[in-house]
């Protein structure tokens, strides 16, 4: 897989070409004092940087040898007003704090179009070339702009796992996979063994991490296979009330929902679980893979697990800098662990039920 390096410099044009410094500086420069240097050397050194992918950005240097000292953000989501219930606030505040701690100033990128989508690129111009690298979070993300910046050797951290087929990148991801393998442990140990799944429907890569983490976890304990029902929700806000029915007459004592970016799926799976007369968590066990802010739900203390939002936004910058400051090129990927919150909507099942005739 290809490596996300560091973008090629005016050192990098020197030394192939066993020139000086300034002498790339002069030609790259595109002021008049270039043309003191000799035609040949100007065509070599402007060959050269083309073939290295040298990007001339008079505002944004190395971190070995700038002074800009200028990072960026970049969001695929709106962030105006930021408010501190925000699924986004806790990585902004994370990387800014980062950012001032480490002597760097911070400009945030939030480019929309008319239609309201987010693209790195406009007219092929890559609109970050004026930091020195950049911090990107957000789910609506488009492929080909990271690969593109990939292409361009542009230095960036993606907040959350990502993946673009044929490139290895950096990234500062949350542990999904063990978060839900520990949930399931702790299921089991109360007495659950026959466990419901409630995952969205459309597989992005936290997605697929939870339901490996599931899968991982039923596995290990050795939970029965018909004990365990996995069921994608495709509109977040809508549970059937026949869905938690079936579940309980199936004998399933405790379902795992995979939150969206807010708290919809959960408020849905309440109000389901309250119009056929059952109750959380006496009857079934709820646990949310995730800590969505509360605006639909009911104020209960809901068992779950944290995102370390914060620290991921903090982790980001300093992989950026070590990025920016490698030559190696080697990406960078940091995975940290989510924290359970034991919450009230999970208990001991009254028995270990078998399925209702």
């Amino acid at each position: 897989m290809a490596a996300q390096r560091r973008r090629a410099t005016q050192k990098d044009i020197a030394s192939r070409l066993g020139i000086s410094q300034s002498t790339v500086s002069l030609v790259v420069s595109g002021g008049p004092a270039g043309d003191l240097i000799a035609e040949e050397t100007r065509r070599r050194v402007l060959e050269t940087a083309r073939e290295l992918g040298y990007a001339v950005n008079a505002s944004a240097r190395n971190l070995k040898g700038g002074v800009n000292r200028l990072l960026g953000v970049y969001t695929f989501e709106p962030v105006f007003p930021v408010d501190q219930r925000d699924f986004y606030f806790p990585f902004l505040l994370g990387v800014e704090e980062a950012t001032a701690e480490h002597g760097y100033d911070l400009l945030l990128f939030s480019s929309a179009n008319a239609s309201g989508d987010r693209r790195i690129y406009a007219n092929g111009v890559n609109r970050l070339k004026v930091a020195d690298g950049c911090v990107l979070l957000g789910r609506r993300l488009h492929q080909d702009d990271m690969a593109a910046l990939l292409r361009e050797d542009f230095p960036f951290v993606f907040i959350g796992r990502r993946d673009v087929p044929g490139h290895d990148l950096s990234y500062v991801g949350a542990d999904y996979v063990g978060a839900t393998r520990t949930v399931v442990r702790s299921l089991a140990e109360l007495g659950h063994r026959r466990l419901a799944y409630l995952k969205v429907a459309h597989d992005q890569e936290w997605t697929k991490d939870r339901e490996t983490g599931f899968r991982q976890g039923v596995e290990e304990l050795g939970l029965p296979a018909d004990g365990i029902l996995l069921h994608p929700l495709e509109d977040s806000d809508v549970v059937a009330e026949s869905l938690i029915e079936d579940w309980l007459t199936a004998g399933i004592t405790a379902v795992l929902v995979e939150p969206s970016q807010d708290d919809s799926a959960i408020s849905a799976v309440e109000r389901a679980v309250t119009a056929v007369g059952a109750r959380i968590p006496a009857d079934l066990s709820v646990v949310v893979l995730g800590d969505p802010p509360l605006v639909n739900a009911t104020a209960r203390d809901w068992t779950r697990f944290a995102i370390p939002r914060e620290q991921m936004g903090r982790a980001a910058v300093r992989l950026l800098l070590e990025l920016l400051a490698d030559d190696s090129g080697a990406a960078r990927q940091l995975m940290l662990d989510c924290i359970p919150i034991p919450g009230d909507s999970v208990a001991a099942p009254r028995s270990r039920p078998e399925a209702r005739p």
